[in-house]
């Protein structure tokens, strides 16, 4: 199955728990990117995010200790998104060949899922409703 990536959604990075104004100090007064309201479901964990030309950065707490692959403790939350055709297809074909799914906590207007490559890596795709 060919997978039709469309484009990148979001970048995502992380920073120490109540360190949200020196990330706002930064990514918006200095280098003037726009933030970004969080989704209601996510405001909880913390983080802010920012609109860049094309995708988001989103800037996720994270306890900076927590950086290691999958199997050595609990992994990062760092990773790529990426907008694609056909979630539900992509999914079962990823399932079908032995690819551990991880469902995501639900957005408003659109459907995710992440899971990792051989090494590690945190994947997510998404495609949004309508």
């Amino acid at each position: 199955m060919k997978i039709i990536f469309k484009r990148i959604d979001h970048v995502q990075i992380t920073i120490p728990k109540g360190s949200e104004d020196e990330a706002r100090e930064f990514y918006s007064d200095l280098l003037g990117l726009e933030e970004i309201e969080k989704p209601d479901s996510l405001k909880a964990s913390g983080g802010v995010w920012f609109k860049i030309p094309g995708a988001e950065l989103h800037l996720g707490v994270e306890n900076p200790s927590l950086t290691l692959p999958e199997g050595e403790g609990k992994p990062s939350k760092r990773h790529p998104a990426f907008e694609i055709k056909n979630l539900d297809a992509v999914k079962k074909h990823l399932i079908e060949n032995n690819v551990k799914i991880k469902e995501e906590i639900p957005i408003s207007g659109r459907k995710r899922f992440s899971f990792y490559d051989p090494f590690g890596n945190r994947i997510e795709l998404l495609e949004y409703d309508g």
